[in-house]
């Protein structure tokens, strides 16, 4: 590796731990922001609200402001085990025929 591509990744844990670091500002959240519950749900319907928001402005996958960490929470949940990170497997059974 040549020497800036060499210092650009050793930059890049420090740049990725100060992002880390990042969080919403009290004075920037709605009184009735939205929280858990509506995170779950902003989960689940991702996949719809994802292609609906290529097609109209209006429309965001992510509610903000929001109420932070128990939104995300609530979203990630949403996603990953209702929404499309929930994946049905089906258990297969190969059976081999040794033949002589």
């Amino acid at each position: 590796m040549t020497g800036p591509t060499l210092r650009g990744l050793a930059v890049l844990p420090g740049v990725l731990a100060l992002a880390g670091c990042a969080h919403q500002v009290a004075s920037a959240v709605a009184p009735a922001a939205p929280g858990f519950v509506l995170g779950v749900w902003h989960g689940f319907i991702f996949p719809v609200a994802w292609v609906l928001s290529l097609l109209v402005p209006d429309i965001a996958v992510y509610a903000v402001p929001n109420n932070g960490g128990w939104y995300d929470f609530g979203y990630f949940l949403g996603i990953v085990f209702l929404g499309v990170g929930a994946n049905r497997t089906r258990t297969v059974y190969v059976t081999r025929v040794v033949r002589r």
